[in-house]
């Protein structure tokens, strides 16, 4: 227990004594934790001196890590005297000259796809891999370049963003010169947001690597400023008569192909859009299943036909169950392409037939002017079985997916999970107040 206790530094350092004991102590709460020493000064007012030099030492240390400025090499701190500490520091001039010596950007992203590449070697998909060598060879080095890594401040990758972010006039004036009579340049075409934020964490790798081998000091702020949460919007989907009209017209091509020599394409096509609809796999996971990978059985809760797919693609392994109107596109494919059960069942996805349907059908964009691909199957799928009352958790289970997932990204619009009663819900006309009289107590009146 303290037995006596002073503070200094505007309340900010506290000199105390415990019971029992001879020597002062001294605390002070900087950057989320209580530092605390021993003065070993049993007179007070030495103990104040050391607490008032120390708490000094502190904040001369805190100051230096949050600018990254090492210490100087002919000394440490000035004991007591903060100011006399930073003089003691270089400039800024003189830290930009040192940092304009050291590794630069290029190294440090060299040095982050050697690690990278090997340490995530079987744990994430080749093509996920690849994607940072793209993001840093067609955006991050042509932008950061040669630039000394010390150089890459907060500042820095905020004017990244704004450029990205901006049409770039004179790649635009070098395609207009190209372009050939007539001819419209194409509008300019911000990157999505999924796409700058996967930048910018390459960036962060890349920064992080840095830091590790003692390039930098620290990482700097990468949050992106005037920034609040995100709006939630639903991903591009079919509802059920546009899905339904969407599969119609891909009948119809199979039937009727605008070239009889497309006829085998335009039906794979058709079985694919019945296949992905059923069962909510990703385009990618759709691109490398072989017929080896789905079993028709029997499901013994429902009692009906469906397929047993074994999953292989952005989450590793994973079962997938369909849906009992995903057996007969499958055993179509099978019967046609009389393939061995290692062959793919349907390779690259068709974006060309799938673009010229709904181009067809001016059903390319949403009413929010999300476009439809083939990860819109998938949705479909999803918001289908959520419309249908199905359990979340198996859903998400199913899809390889989290319940999170699915509540942000495919649930906010579904209007069948508002439960209208459980809402409009009315309270009553208040009850008149009952006596509150014990049983003894009206017996005893009664006997009164």
């Amino acid at each position: 227990m303290v037995a006596d206790s002073h503070t200094i530094m505007d309340g900010k350092v506290h000199v105390y004594r415990r019971e029992h004991s001879r020597f002062w102590q001294c605390a002070v709460y900087l950057n989320g934790r209580n530092l605390r020493v021993s003065t070993r000064q049993h007179r007070l007012a030495l103990a104040l001196d050391f607490a008032r030099d120390w708490c000094m030492d502190r904040f001369a240390d805190e100051w230096m890590r949050r600018r990254g400025v090492a210490l100087p090499p002919s000394g440490g701190l000035v004991q007591g005297n903060f100011a006399a500490t930073v003089s003691r520091l270089p400039d800024a001039a003189t830290r930009v000259d040192s940092a304009a010596k050291g590794p630069t950007f290029r190294d440090a992203a060299k040095a982050f796809l050697a690690e990278y590449v090997v340490m995530t070697q079987g744990e994430r998909n080749a093509k996920f891999v690849e994607g940072k060598t793209r993001y840093l060879r067609l955006r991050l080095l042509p932008f950061f370049g040669d630039r000394p890594i010390g150089q890459v401040t907060a500042g820095l990758i905020q004017e990244y963003r704004v450029h990205r972010l901006t049409a770039p006039d004179e790649a635009a004036a070098g395609k207009k010169a190209r372009l050939k009579p007539g001819q419209q340049p194409r509008p300019y075409k911000r990157p999505a947001r999924s796409t700058l934020h996967q930048e910018i964490v390459t960036l962060r790798q890349v920064l992080k690597t840095a830091n590790r081998k003692g390039w930098i000091y620290a990482v700097p702020d990468m949050t992106a400023p005037y920034k609040s949460s995100g709006k939630v919007t639903h991903r591009a989907w079919f509802s059920p008569d546009e899905y339904k009209r969407f599969c119609d017209a891909a009948k119809a091509r199979a039937r009727n192909p605008l070239n009889e020599r497309w006829r085998p394409e335009c039906e794979q096509f058709y079985d694919y859009v019945l296949f992905m609809g059923n069962t909510g796999l990703r385009p990618d996971e759709a691109s490398n299943l072989q017929y080896r990978d789905v079993s028709v059985v029997m499901d013994e809760g429902s009692g009906e036909r469906i397929l047993e797919i074994e999953v292989r693609g952005k989450r590793g392994f994973g079962y997938c169950k369909s849906l009992p109107a995903a057996v007969q596109p499958f055993l179509r494919l099978r019967k046609r392409n009389r393939s061995d059960p290692n062959d793919v069942i349907f390779g690259k996805v068709q974006r060309e037939l799938l673009n010229a349907i709904l181009d067809e059908l001016d059903m390319k964009t949403d009413r929010e002017g999300q476009q439809r691909t083939a990860y819109s199957l998938r949705h479909t799928y999803i918001c289908m079985r959520l419309m249908e009352g199905a359990d979340i958790y198996q859903l998400a289970k199913n899809c390889r997916t989290s319940v999170e997932m699915i509540e942000k990204f495919y649930a906010s619009h579904i209007k069948n999970l508002l439960d209208a009663s459980a809402i409009n819900v009315r309270k009553g006309p208040a009850k008149p107040a009952q006596s509150r009289k014990t049983p003894s107590a009206t017996k005893a009146l009664a006997n009164a």
